[in-house]
């Protein structure tokens, strides 16, 4: 989560939320889906974005993903939020300015635009990465956004 002060962006909150493998699926779909929940009451959200669904190297974790995906979409729909989707090149463009920019890249621009500091795990900088591209492309109309 960001905060968009101006042309600066503040990280106030970022992770990965850890759900027991070995639980069966939707014990960890019902886990994602509270602790979801308390990160939107906590940060008092007010829109939501995620990267455009991606191709996953086999079908099960298609449909794992699919099925987290849509849990994380319904908790954001019960809340009321608005919610934005950004191709993976849109992000890249956004944050390094290049569609072609690789995960290292991504994950060094973020560091510098947030004055974080300290390093970033993968997944936390491609979340922080979507939640910049979103604080960039508000208030340029939609026709206008590439899509």
């Amino acid at each position: 989560m960001i905060r968009r002060q101006g042309n600066r962006h503040e990280h106030v909150a970022s992770g990965t939320i850890r759900l027991k493998e070995d639980a069966p699926l939707p014990e960890r779909l019902l886990a994602l889906d509270r602790a979801l929940d308390a990160l939107l009451t906590e940060h008092a959200a007010d829109a939501a974005a995620l990267e455009q669904i991606f191709s996953a190297k086999n079908a099960r974790s298609a449909l794992v993903l699919g099925h987290a995906r849509g849990v994380i979409i319904a908790a954001i729909a019960r809340r009321g939020l608005p919610l934005f989707e950004y191709t993976p090149a849109q992000v890249k463009q956004a944050v390094a300015g290049t569609g072609r920019a690789d995960k290292q890249q991504i994950a060094r621009m973020v560091a510098v635009l947030l004055n974080h500091r300290t390093a970033l795990q993968e997944d936390q900088a491609d979340a922080l990465a979507v939640a910049i591209t979103h604080a960039a492309f508000v208030g340029i109309p939609e026709a206008a956004r590439g899509r």
